[in-house]
């Protein structure tokens, strides 16, 4: 590679393109407004209590009783059909 080419070669990697600096700007005040968000959400969590886990009550499932049998194949297959299910 000759002076003259690495010469253009440089030139035309430095050269400043508008919309990249824009970008950049704009990156940069996102990741500065998130940091900010970020040290006052941390800074309003350290002075507050620490708060219990909510329990979730999960909802019991139906237990069978032993004697308890469902539906016969058969009906439970023609209630499905009578219903739409299989058409």
């Amino acid at each position: 590679m000759t002076r003259k080419d690495r010469g253009r070669a440089d030139a035309r990697f430095n050269k400043a393109d508008p919309g990249k600096i824009e970008r950049d700007t704009a990156l940069k005040a996102v990741t500065d407004n998130m940091a900010k968000l970020k040290a006052l959400r941390l800074a309003r969590e350290a002075s507050e209590p620490p708060r219990l886990p909510a329990t979730v009550k999960r909802a019991r499932a139906k237990s069978k009783r032993p004697g308890e049998k469902g539906p016969a194949l058969a009906e439970w297959l023609a209630s499905q059909q009578s219903g739409g299910r299989r058409t």
